[in-house]
């Protein structure tokens, strides 16, 4: 390695120890995958686990959440009180417009693509294969079943 090298590779060390300094100092945030912390989701069907990246979603700010959902998995017919972002990162997500959960009325949502879901819009979500999730909004987010014995919240 000759001086010239060696410079280039101090100044580019400094410059990312500025910048990341920088970013910390103004609350930017990078996040690495392998650093998610995953826990169970009580408002979904069992099996299903979230991630918080940036929120709280009770509250009326931006949330950006990712969730795992088993093979085979379902989500009965349900809505949110706002808009619901849905980006598929891995897998296939079939999401249907409709009050109960119908498999033929399920139209799918791949890897790298997106749906928007206005409020208050009944719909419902299965896989067939285990599918991962990113979904983004602003806050309060809740989540209401058509069908309250579908809630597994209520379940003893």
């Amino acid at each position: 390695m000759n001086l010239k090298s060696i410079q280039r590779t101090a100044a580019a060390a400094i410059l990312a120890t500025t910048l990341c300094a920088a970013w910390a100092d103004s609350g930017h945030r990078m996040i690495e995958a392998k650093d998610l912390n995953w826990v169970d989701l009580p408002s979904l069907p069992a099996g299903a686990k979230i991630a918080v990246i940036e929120g709280p979603m009770n509250q009326a700010v931006p949330f950006t959440v990712r969730i795992k959902l088993p093979a085979n998995y379902q989500i009965p017919a349900h809505m949110h009180p706002t808009a619901e972002r849905v980006t598929v990162l891995s897998g296939v997500f079939y999401m249907g417009l409709g009050d109960k959960l119908d498999q033929t009325k399920a139209m799918p949502v791949r890897a790298g693509d997106m749906m928007i879901m206005v409020a208050n819009t009944p719909h419902f979500g299965l896989t067939s294969e285990e599918t991962l999730i990113q979904l983004h909004g602003t806050g309060p987010w809740g989540i209401t079943y058509i069908n309250p014995a579908d809630d597994p919240r209520k379940k003893p």
